[in-house]
């Protein structure tokens, strides 16, 4: 017998079967199957037969340790310095290819920081997935509130009924219908270090005395420099995003806020504000999910480097799942880029949800 749920929405399941059937197929069917791929150390092109490794990929993607390192003393028990007067400690891989320490076996250096006289220093497992999970971190951290404060104050400036005020809303969504492949090529050449437009543009502000920064191949700025290009490049969407919110809050509100004689501010905070928490949310989760999959800035423009100075989660699964046919890892990769989105969201949907 058919429930009165089958029976009363048949259409709507005719409809929705179609692209839940697509959504089965091209997202929840790879995830398991990634899953199980990242659980053996399968290779894209191998002669060998496909084993079961259970959670080693996992172990040797996320190892991480702190080593003490004492500084080397010399016969009289003092300190050993160079010449600029910094303790010599003993090298990293004294420790790590040494057999009396198993559980730091194959590890790389990672950071370091002081304390005393001591060195404690991280060691990974995976020096370079570790750098491409802080850069991806700080992108989406930086993206967020950037791109998406930004997106507001254009929505305010666009939500007016002035002549030509269509001109500005289509130049600043210009970017995003242009292909991003074709985005980054232009900043590539925009940052160049020898003839860009930034230093041109820079030096001839300065009279000359600004000094060409290679803004793509410095360690210091490439990552920063790439943020501020995905900014750019996307803030136009997000921009029509919170003008559909700000067309949905009555004028009423705004004419009763002017009769009080509320502040620009105030009308902002207590009327405008409220009335796009919905969209907020939105452009929160938007913004979050296309931070973490960044991939084609980074391919275009940096390729990872320098030093993986721009690493990312994603630029990384594809980096080893087809440059270095790894597929094992790449799809290990894959899950914990999955998990960490997936807290994020939760903990987003959380933090932003409707409070009684």
């Amino acid at each position: 017998m058919a429930s009165k749920l089958t029976t009363s929405n048949a259409a709507g399941w005719a409809f929705a079967l179609p692209g839940f059937g697509l959504i089965c197929l091209f997202i929840v069917v790879p995830f398991f199957l990634a899953f199980a791929l990242s659980l053996t150390n399968q290779r894209l092109i191998s002669p060998n037969p496909t084993e079961y490794v259970g959670f080693a990929n996992y172990k040797s993607l996320l190892s991480l340790a702190v080593i003490t390192l004492e500084p080397e003393r010399d016969e009289d028990g003092e300190i050993v310095r160079d010449e600029d007067g910094t303790p010599e400690y003993p090298r990293v891989r004294t420790i790590t290819r040494n057999p009396d320490f198993p559980e730091y076996r194959g590890m790389r250096e990672w950071f370091r920081w002081h304390s005393g006289d001591n060195a404690r220093v991280v060691v990974a497992s995976d020096v370079v997935f570790m750098k491409a999970l802080v850069n991806t971190l700080t992108f989406a951290l930086v993206i967020a509130p950037g791109q998406g404060g930004l997106a507001l104050l254009l929505a305010l400036l666009i939500n007016q009924r002035l002549r030509g005020i269509n001109i500005f809303r289509t130049i600043y969504f210009m970017p995003v219908v242009v292909s991003i492949v074709v985005v980054s090529l232009l900043w590539r050449f925009i940052y160049d270090g020898n003839d860009g437009l930034l230093n041109n543009l820079l030096s001839g502000l300065t009279f000359g005395l600004f000094e060409p920064i290679d803004w793509l191949g410095r360690t210091d700025t490439a990552l920063g420099s790439i943020i501020a290009m995905s900014i750019w490049q996307a803030v136009g969407f997000h921009m029509v995003i919170w003008l559909a919110g700000l067309q949905t809050i009555s004028p009423t509100l705004y004419e009763v806020a002017q009769i009080e004689g509320a502040s620009k501010w105030q009308t902002f905070r207590y009327v405008t504000w409220p009335g796009l928490r919905n969209t907020a949310v939105l452009v929160l989760i938007v913004i979050t999910m296309q931070a973490f999959a960044l991939f084609a800035q980074i391919d275009v423009m940096t390729n990872g480097g320098p030093l993986d100075s721009t690493q990312t989660l994603v630029f990384q699964a594809v980096e080893r799942g087809y440059g270095k046919q790894d597929i094992s890892g790449g799809s290990t990769i894959s899950v914990v880029l999955f998990l960490i989105v997936l807290t994020i969201s939760l903990v987003q949907r959380y933090l932003t949800r409707e409070r009684s």
